[in-house]
């Protein structure tokens, strides 16, 4: 069975230095649709998971730079990693934004943007991703190896957020999943939407045959900020929330917990994947949060990122908010898998 970080491998890698505030425009046809332009350098950033087992990447790709993600369901997804307004220049330098579709207008702002992290494709989205996938694999072909993903990661005919899409695969693959309608979200300064997420929706579900997937649409949001129209038409109207590597800041776990618990259906449930490269103890923070703001946990475990069983199910132990010796590399392994739900459910 593929491992999870071999689906990925570049398809061309985009000048570091760029004006633009999006990934390239989307004409990115080569006059030979099977030739993948991949240096040396490419090919040794995506063997990484293969030449050392032992050590787990938090996220693939550069900034600007194309990558193909290999489905076992849907094909060959090209995604677009987004990259910021002037990328490699820093306020320092005392450059001039250009202010463009909810981006920066000041040095300041851009560099509030930068901490945002939307320019890679992180683990935590590929472990969505592939949760969605094993479950609409069980949905059609029930087997003893899908039935916890179904339950975790079944969006057949549901209605989906993502929180913090970045590149969007797990709303991606959602759409392709089958769900009734899938929305992702990215904060309003994120360079996700100055054009990459549209053009990764776009590209891998506007020619799909014989009808394209599921409605996708793409809103910016802040968490915890409720009164924008898009938050005040959809409370409640999500049955699905995947909310994956979303806990870096303790000062936003209230807001993301808020956001979740606003925009959750009655039934529905939070997808949560919460890798440890920041600390156990944060992710253990956001928990103790979201208990406290209206939600409860339904289920909790925590996953290796890197190694399966034979037969190709997950290798799983349980949650511990603290473990001796839980060093930096240790962590990097593992990843909290939690769905929670609200309080009165």
């Amino acid at each position: 069975m593929q491992s999870l970080h071999s689906r990925v491998r570049p398809l061309r890698r985009s000048p570091q230095a760029s004006s633009i505030a999006a990934a390239p425009a989307p004409d990115f046809k080569d006059n030979d649709q099977n030739e993948v332009e991949e240096t040396a350098e490419d090919f040794f950033e995506t063997s990484i998971p293969n030449l050392f087992p032992d050590d787990a990447p938090q996220f693939l790709g550069n900034p600007g730079q194309h990558l193909l993600y290999t489905s076992p369901s849907f094909g060959d997804l090209e995604i677009a990693v987004p990259s910021y307004p002037t990328q490699n220049k820093t306020a320092a330098e005392g450059e001039t934004v250009t202010k463009q579709n909810g981006g920066a207008d000041d040095t300041g702002r851009v560099q509030e943007g930068r901490i945002l992290f939307a320019h890679f494709v992180w683990s935590a989205g590929l472990i969505a991703a592939e949760g969605i996938e094993n479950a609409h694999i069980y949905a059609t072909n029930p087997t003893a190896m899908g039935r916890e993903a179904y339950k975790i990661w079944n969006v057949t005919d549901q209605s989906v957020l993502e929180l913090g899409a970045g590149a969007g695969l797990p709303s991606l693959v959602s759409s392709l999943a089958n769900a009734s309608t899938v929305v992702a979200t990215d904060h309003p300064l994120s360079p996700a939407l100055t054009g990459t997420l549209q053009f990764n929706m776009d590209h891998n579900l506007c020619n799909r045959s014989p009808i394209p997937p599921a409605n996708v649409s793409i809103q910016p949001h802040e968490w915890g900020v409720m009164d924008d129209p898009f938050s005040q038409q959809n409370r409640g109207a999500f049955t699905r929330i995947i909310a994956a590597d979303c806990y870096w800041s303790r000062a936003q776990h209230e807001n993301l917990a808020r956001t979740m618990q606003w925009f959750l259906a009655p039934g529905g449930h939070v997808c949560v994947v919460a890798p440890f490269h920041t600390g156990r103890e944060i992710v253990a923070d956001f928990f103790e949060t979201a208990l406290k703001n209206g939600l409860s946990i339904e289920s909790i475990f925590e996953r290796d990122v890197i190694a399966q069983c034979e037969d190709g199910r997950e290798i799983r132990r349980e949650w511990k908010p603290e473990r001796d010796g839980d060093g930096p590399g240790t962590r990097a392994r593992w990843c909290a898998i939690c769905v929670l739900k609200r309080v009165e459910e």
